[in-house]
């Protein structure tokens, strides 16, 4: 009542078309207040924290099946290096097959695919069938909705604040982790290993109708823009599908990559981030502690907190990436990361220290970080193709991570202890934020806009 006489009070200084236009753009802000993009994002969010819940299963289970099946940890960890091989080589194909088949279907599959293989494993009996389901069909659909996943959302979807989504949907792992890790540990604790494992695969498939429904491909799909961007200005991604093999643009634009410094130096510095969290802590934190006297469930629990304090971390390194340097940030990072895995070994005890907290905490905040500022420096150097690059990149992530899990798997065998494996790793933290400060150079001329690896259908 109060705004129609505040409008009837003002009509005699306006013409009635002077209100019906202010009324109309007051209606059309309003209806307009939550971007699509936004909704997009929850989505894409919810999403992976569906596929994170398997990556939380190995890790708690090791113990279990090395007790239920007599396998050496060695051999389980094998089944865990082919899982994060793939979910890194899966990745650019599956950014190029998004481009070619939409997001929608490829990641709705690709959850199919991580309830298959993680459900299929309550049947097996050798350890063949191990390696085949965490290993090849879990690996194939989480790589699937990796970190390329995140960059095709991020650069189709947003102009603004695209740091800050990166660092949100990055965060959604550790979310994952946060609320599988501990259920999974007490389950199996009761219930035994294959209940967890059900229940996994059970919360992969109650995603897909998200994805259905509301996993847009391109704003334009829907009559609207990427948040941010300008309406009126002409749109960096057409609606229309690539024209094209996407397996043939993924290597097309890996051999464009390739030729530049910077893909190397990412490259690098990632394999060692995937193989100072995924592949080390990610995978044996646990059974270290436990063999320290620390029961397999409060490990769990503390390990489950590294994703409490990630998301934290990791939505502050999008928030830093889009006003800083994001090398820098790199170099802090895995400077800070190195510092803590070193002192690791003298803070495993039976019950938890003070100390410990101190590492959970610190070590939380740097888990992930590394990916917003790495997602930037891929869009920098290579423009439109910068998510399949970065779907590269991670592949070398994830091969770090593969090597580690299997050579801490193999340490432990060997030396009946995990020491060796945090110093080296601590030690190769280092070398990355090196790598890291001298990423330098121009955009690949071959990542420009009118690049033939762009042509369209």
């Amino acid at each position: 009542m109060a705004g129609s006489l505040h409008i009837l009070a003002i009509r005699p200084l306006l013409s009635p078309e002077s209100v019906n236009d202010a009324v109309s753009v007051q209606l059309t802000t309003t209806s307009r207040r939550v971007h699509r993009a936004w909704i997009v994002a929850v989505v894409a969010f919810v999403t992976l924290i569906g596929a994170a819940g398997f990556r939380s299963v190995p890790s708690v289970l090791i113990e279990p099946l090395h007790q239920e099946f007599g396998w050496a940890r060695g051999t389980i960890s094998a089944a865990v290096s082919i899982n994060l091989v793939l979910f890194g080589l899966i990745s650019p194909f599956a950014a190029a097959l998004m481009d070619r088949l939409g997001i929608r279907r490829v990641v709705a599959w690709a959850l199919v695919l991580v309830a298959a293989g993680s459900g299929l494993t309550v049947f097996m009996t050798a350890s063949w069938q191990l390696l085949l389901c965490w290993g090849v069909l879990v690996g194939v659909g989480t790589g699937s909705m990796s970190m390329a996943f995140v960059a095709t959302i991020t650069g189709r979807w947003f102009v603004a604040r695209r740091g800050l989504v990166s660092g949100v949907l990055t965060a959604a792992g550790a979310t994952g982790q946060l609320i599988f890790l501990p259920l999974v540990a007490s389950l199996a604790t009761q219930y035994g290993w294959r209940t967890p494992a059900l229940v996994v695969a059970f919360a992969a498939l109650a995603v897909v109708p998200f994805v259905v429904l509301f996993l847009h491909n391109h704003p334009q799909d829907i009559g609207t823009t990427a948040y941010g961007a300008d309406p009126d200005a002409e749109p960096e991604v057409a609606a229309t599908p690539i024209a094209g093999s996407a397996a043939k643009r993924a290597l097309a634009s890996l051999r464009v990559a390739t030729r530049t410094k910077a893909f190397w130096l990412l490259a690098g510095g990632f394999a060692i981030c995937g193989a100072s969290t995924n592949g080390l802590v990610g995978t044996h934190f646990v059974s270290a502690a436990h063999d320290h006297g620390m029961p397999p469930t409060t490990a769990a629990s503390l390990l489950a907190l590294v994703g409490l304090f990630d998301v934290a971390g990791t939505i502050f390194s999008g928030w830093l990436t889009d006003r800083m340097d994001p090398r820098f940030l790199l170099v802090t990072y895995y400077t800070l990361r190195g510092l803590s895995l070193m002192i690791l070994p003298s803070l495993f005890a039976p019950d938890t220290q003070p100390s410990m907290w101190v590492f959970i905490v610190f070590y939380g905040l740097d888990w992930i970080a590394t990916v917003p500022p790495t997602v930037a420096l891929c869009r920098e150097h290579f423009g439109e193709i910068g998510p399949i690059v970065f779907g590269w990149v991670f592949a070398s992530h994830q091969v770090g991570a593969a090597i580690a899990a299997f050579g801490a798997g193999l340490t432990r065998d060997l030396l009946g202890s995990y020491n060796l494996a945090w110093y080296v790793a601590g030690g190769l933290c280092v070398i990355a934020a090196v790598l890291s400060i001298n990423i330098t150079g121009k955009r690949s001329a071959g990542a420009s806009r009118n690049t033939p690896l762009t042509s369209r259908g």
